[in-house]
């Protein structure tokens, strides 16, 4: 069999491991305030994200686009009709990414699966071909959609936080609680529905790269099977759940009630689907972290453990670095027996 079609296969096989990482690694975020509130049974909420994640996956393919030709452009990954370094390059930028993805979910880590992928296929395109490879114009947007997302989520957080502070003042507490817990159901299919719009389309767009370098594939659209396939990885993901996550995010940030997940809830998703629309790939971890300490802030700063965000945003900071390293070092391991 040719060395290129091994390779594309082999990044076929471990872009949908990635999506079935990604579903029980990060979806745990998306459902991590409703499991913690008590809206939601986690077996229920796990399966009810899992749906709404396959729903939310076969619904758009522009982050996809985005993923596959704004890092790199894919058709300047091979010198030649039998060169495999595009493939290889690929394959490298996903073993790394699921190193990282489970290193960070063994240690209960909200990581993020968007940045270690993109550090990734940068760390594995420089060592290729250098940084002249990287297309800056692209790269630089998705760069500052990751920056701000959080930023915004914060803000969005602390706004909306404040807004239900003010109507629901006069309410009875217990009443109010009771409300929210059954809003929490929709909020949290919603959550799962727009994480789902946004981080499957990531591996569609890693087997997108993979069919344009290897010559499967002349133009970025994103072929029927890597939507379907992608989808329904992310879902089988999200159906083994990620509990260790969920203790993170639902717990230890802050203590979180009906009123405060609903409000993060409502935030995150917000920003996550407002960014699926433009076609920028987010880390929704990062924005739900960020929504729920936006929440928090509202409600009272110092009810916000910030001993635990701070770790959250060191994580943010070292994840694309240490992802680029570690792709560059797999590519040129790879590129010995290839």
């Amino acid at each position: 069999m040719d060395t290129i079609l091994i390779i594309t296969i082999l990044v076929v096989i471990f872009a949908l491991a990635f999506d079935f990482i990604n579903g029980f690694h990060d979806t745990a975020n998306a459902i991590a305030t409703s499991v913690s509130t008590r809206a939601l049974p986690p077996r229920v909420a796990v399966l009810l994200a899992a749906v709404m994640n396959f729903l939310g996956a076969i619904t758009f393919v522009g982050v996809a686009k985005a993923i596959a030709k704004d890092i790199v452009d894919p058709f300047s990954l091979n010198t030649s009709a039998d060169d495999t370094t595009g493939t290889i390059v690929i394959l490298a930028a996903l073993l790394s990414a699921i190193t990282w993805n489970l290193l960070t979910w063994y240690f209960g880590i909200p990581s993020s699966s968007s940045h270690t992928l993109i550090g990734s296929i940068a760390g594995a395109a420089i060592a290729a071909a250098g940084f002249g490879i990287l297309n800056y114009g692209g790269f630089s947007s998705i760069l500052i959609g990751l920056i701000l997302s959080p930023f915004l989520a914060l803000a969005v957080g602390f706004i909306i936080m404040s807004i239900f502070k003010v109507v629901f003042k006069n309410l009875n507490l217990y009443r109010t609680n009771r409300g929210f817990r059954t809003f929490q159901i929709f909020t949290a299919a919603l959550q799962a529905f727009t994480h789902g719009t946004n981080d499957a389309q990531k591996a569609m767009g890693i087997i997108t790269m993979a069919l344009i370098a290897a010559g499967l594939q002349t133009d970025d659209s994103v072929q029927d099977w890597v939507r379907i396939s992608c989808a329904i990885a992310m879902g089988l993901g999200t159906s083994i759940g990620g509990y260790k996550i969920i203790k993170t995010v639902g717990g230890k940030i802050m203590k979180i009630r009906p009123v405060n997940g609903a409000a993060a809830d409502l935030s995150s998703a917000s920003i996550i689907f407002g960014a699926t629309l433009i076609h920028l790939p987010v880390s929704t971890t990062h924005v739900i972290s960020s929504a729920i300490m936006g929440v928090g802030t509202a409600q009272r700063v110092k009810g916000v453990k910030w001993g635990v965000a701070r770790k959250i945003v060191l994580t943010w900071l070292i994840t694309m670095p240490i992802s680029a390293v570690m792709a560059a070092i797999i590519f040129f391991i790879l590129n010995i027996f290839f």
